[in-house]
């Protein structure tokens, strides 16, 4: 078992310690400090910490490229956020593989999107963003290695309230039930050379893949949705050095024609889909 996926268990297993304590100290009335829970839950996010913040050496040699070029993964007018361009980790943890990990939005038309609110409305529903269920292709040529299509689309948690539910409960139970739940529908495909591609958030209901299928680069895989850990409908998009999130790296990348949006920039990408036969 790699160091990364040993971290990720371990974390999760002292937040589960932390909530039995206090479940039994309150049901069983054991006699000590309450403070004294709290020691599993301080090591827990001691041992994430350390997680998210190790670029770390992979666990095995894998021959990746330094910085890889695929095909987008969208077609027409979308927007960056929490982009590698800007930063690394872009979403301010190696965690997941996510170091150079990429959100895009799509903006059909300017105003389509509807905007962050501080106090109402709290949530929308999927269908209200422009995102939600346009199709995604795969990058490159590759395997399917994952698919999962099991998790609802649920509103959006795009207002003051409904960020501040995400970050602090939703999310934090989320990070507990296991990276699948932060990833919701996704697909991941083996690109060859130790190069994984992952899609987050997908729309249930929408693949078109199974585990085990052999793709063409922009081949569609699945539609946009608002699935996991997922404030709006929207892509998130990743390369990694191994199959399973929690135990990989991420890999950098670059759009062919594109290359790798800023945060707030627009770009426009072609079409490329492919017929299925």
């Amino acid at each position: 078992m790699s160091a990364r996926k040993l971290g990720m268990l371990t974390y999760r297993g002292l937040q589960l310690t932390f909530l039995g304590l206090v479940t039994a100290q309150i049901s069983l009335g054991w006699d000590y400090a309450a403070w004294w829970n709290l020691l599993p839950l301080a090591l827990a996010y001691a041992v994430v910490t350390v997680g998210n913040r190790w670029g770390g050496a992979p666990d095995s040699p894998r021959v990746v490229p330094e910085t890889l070029e695929v095909a987008p993964p969208v077609t027409g007018r979308w927007s960056a956020l929490n982009s590698p361009a800007d930063r690394t980790p872009s979403h301010g943890t190696h965690a997941h593989g996510q170091t150079y990990a990429i959100d895009v939005v799509a903006e059909r038309t300017p105003g389509a999107r509807p905007a962050f609110r501080w106090l109402w409305p709290i949530a929308r529903r999927p269908q209200a963003f422009p995102a939600f269920g346009a199709p995604l292709l795969a990058v490159a040529d590759g395997t399917v290695v994952r698919a999962a299509d099991g998790h609802r689309d649920h509103l959006s948690r795009n207002s003051l309230l409904g960020l501040l539910y995400l970050m602090l409960l939703e999310g934090s139970v989320r990070e507990l039930a296991g990276v699948h739940r932060i990833l919701g529908n996704h697909v991941i495909l083996d690109l060859g050379n130790g190069t994984y591609a992952a899609y987050a958030h997908l729309q249930r209901g929408s693949l078109t893949v199974r585990e085990g299928d052999r793709v063409h680069a922009g081949q569609p895989l699945a539609r946009c949705g608002n699935s996991g850990n997922s404030s709006e409908p929207h892509l998130h998009f990743q390369l990694m050095d191994g199959p399973d999130p929690d135990a990989a790296r991420g890999v950098p990348f670059t759009w062919s024609g594109i290359g790798v949006p800023r945060d707030g920039e627009t770009f426009e990408a072609p079409s490329t889909a492919v017929a299925l036969g």
